[in-house]
């Protein structure tokens, strides 16, 4: 079943089938779902197609999925012209929100540690 563009997991419980869209985690579901009326407990495909269509209506007044990481993308976009400096971080691929860095996000940053050998080969690689 699609709702908002997306493919929905069809044996998954409605609360948590909706948090596969971009936009919408347990606590806006929830939100959702109470405001329907339908039960969190439910499954996917045993929901009925006027069901359906009232909680396609209910997500379209919510900003989710494209129109939500378009707005994103400009915010960050912004950040970076005005140069700021998490704009900056976001420029070098850093973390943004202040996280260390000595220790933490080396794949992030292209520093990952390897063990250096001795530099002598086994004796099962030297045959």
């Amino acid at each position: 079943m699609r709702i908002a563009g997306i493919n929905i997991p069809q044996d998954k419980r409605i609360e948590i089938a909706l948090t596969y869209i971009y936009g919408i985690g347990r606590s806006l579901s929830n939100k959702i779902l109470s405001q329907v009326k339908i039960d969190f407990n439910k499954r996917v495909k045993t929901l009925s197609s006027q069901e359906l269509s009232i909680l396609n209506k209910e997500i379209e007044k919510h900003k989710v999925e494209g129109d939500l990481r378009r707005v994103v993308m400009l915010n960050v976009k912004r950040l970076k012209e005005i140069s700021s400096y998490r704009g900056s971080r976001h420029l070098k691929n850093l973390p943004v929100r202040g996280q260390q860095t000595k220790t933490n996000s080396r794949t992030v940053r292209g520093n990952v540690r390897r063990t250096v050998s001795s530099g002598r080969k086994r004796a099962a690689e030297k045959t």
